[in-house]
């Protein structure tokens, strides 16, 4: 099973966030499209997605996602 990374550039942590996300512009409005975040880069992903109008959720990794992942 490969290692849930940050999307942070740079980052090589363990993602602990799922940021889900849409460009309104470009996705129909149920389309959700996934950046990881560690806990370090949470809020600076999701201050960029939300400056923008794109952030929509913000949930916790659980085991489950993990297993999918």
């Amino acid at each position: 099973m490969d290692e849930l990374i940050c999307s942070a550039k740079g980052c090589r942590s363990q993602a602990v966030w799922r940021l889900l996300w849409n460009n309104p512009k470009l996705h129909v409005p149920d389309r959700r499209k996934t950046w990881l975040a560690c806990e370090e880069h949470r809020a600076s992903l999701s201050d960029f997605l939300g400056a923008r109008g794109f952030l929509r959720e913000t949930a916790p990794i659980d085991a489950r996602d993990r297993l999918e992942g």
